[in-house]
């Protein structure tokens, strides 16, 4: 009953997460560029998504 309930919940999790990729007409993730993670600004980090320094804008339009 246990790993029954905990299937669901990630089932549902996941779909929730999904919602807007579904409903959306060009639907996508936002926030996936490192220029929008405030930890990831102080350290430098590449963007991993497009390769964009922070401070540069996200190239990734696909």
């Amino acid at each position: 009953m246990l790993l029954v309930l905990s299937v669901l919940v990630v089932i549902i999790s996941v779909l929730l997460l999904g919602v807007r990729l579904i409903f959306v007409k060009n639907g996508e993730f936002k926030g996936s560029c490192a220029n929008n993670n405030p930890f990831l600004q102080k350290d430098g980090i590449v963007c991993g998504v497009c390769g964009k320094k922070v401070g540069e804008a996200c190239s990734n339009k696909s």
